[in-house]
């Protein structure tokens, strides 16, 4: 017999971190994170993971950077173009504050000290911003320059040195290692980054992949290769979000990928998110993420859910952590 029926505390915890809201503006979607204001209601987000920002500024990949994919997927191959770090807190970040919003600054860089520094320029920053910066995003799909080019996130080793420098940078604000889904094992770089004191893993970023102009036999993007999202991703990430939270009790995960409505955040927090960010929806509807949290709200009402948090882990027998 279903509870009657009340309204739904849509309130989740990631780690220590609440936020009144589950879904969040996955990187990239909203740029640096105040592009959209005047358009969006940032502030009825749980929040706004910024686009990657580097130490310096970065010039990113040639043209074509963006082409859409079968299933109503995207290929994307920017290459992490930013105005720098302390460009965004000196412009951005205070419009961002100023509408309300809740920050996740996400970072990248192509060595170790390379995203301590950007750590370093937001951690001083963060003090001024009156708890508004929430965590700090660890991009670590990003080449490394000191192992040949190759990523971060396929080396559990890298993972931890990555993750070590940055939250020795960052203090008190809360570290989310953002993994890739292109290793033997997602569940060892979580490892990796969860014992450097990662305080979740965000899963998933892009697939690589690749698609050709047959017409001109020449590969649609600048780049060759990019990074695959939107729906042909869900599964993907369903699966590693699944696979994390049963083999590391207590590393809180962020479910990111395909996330079109509020049956796949559903899916994605029953398979053991904490939270879901929408990304590519948002290039098609800015609005996307706000409807995604009013539907899943209605959702968990009509079935007699009372917190949304309490989906979290169901698909593991019903039990959150």
């Amino acid at each position: 017999m279903r509870s009657p029926r009340r309204d739904v505390d849509s309130r989740v915890e990631i780690g220590d971190t609440v936020l009144p809201a589950p879904v969040m503006a996955s990187s990239g979607c909203f740029g640096t994170g105040a592009e959209l204001l005047g358009t969006v209601d940032v502030g009825l987000l749980g929040a706004v993971v910024t686009k990657s920002l580097s130490q310096e500024p970065w010039p990113g990949n040639p043209p074509p950077r963006l082409v859409p994919a079968s299933g109503g997927g995207m290929l994307n191959s920017v290459g992490l173009q930013n105005p720098g770090v302390r460009h965004w807190v000196a412009e951005e970040l205070p419009r961002l504050v100023q509408a309300g919003a809740r920050v996740v600054a996400s970072i990248w860089g192509r060595t170790r000290e390379e995203f301590r520094d950007a750590a370093m320029t937001l951690a001083d920053a963060a003090g001024a911003v009156e708890g508004r910066m929430v965590a700090v995003e660890v991009n670590l799909s990003c080449p490394n320059v000191e192992a040949a080019g190759d990523m971060f996130a396929h080396d559990p080793g890298r993972v931890g040195e990555v993750l070590e420098a940055v939250t020795g940078a960052l203090g008190e604000l809360p570290a989310w290692a953002k993994l890739s889904p292109n290793v033997p094992s997602v569940v060892a770089a979580a490892a990796a980054a969860r014992d450097a004191g990662a305080a979740a893993v965000v899963l998933v970023n892009t697939l690589i992949a690749m698609t050709i102009d047959v017409e001109t036999g020449r590969p649609t993007l600048g780049n060759v290769t990019g990074g695959l999202s939107g729906p042909p991703l869900r599964p993907v990430a369903v699966r590693h979000v699944h696979d994390v939270y049963a083999a590391l009790p207590g590393l809180p995960v962020i479910g990111v990928g395909g996330v079109v409505g509020a049956e796949h955040a559903v899916e994605l927090m029953m398979a053991g998110a904490s939270a879901v960010q929408m990304g590519t929806a948002h290039l098609a509807d800015p609005r996307a993420g706000i409807k995604c949290q009013r539907d899943l709200a209605r959702w968990c009402a009509k079935r007699g859910v009372l917190r949304v948090a309490d989906l979290t882990g169901a698909a593991h027998g019903g039990a959150s952590r």
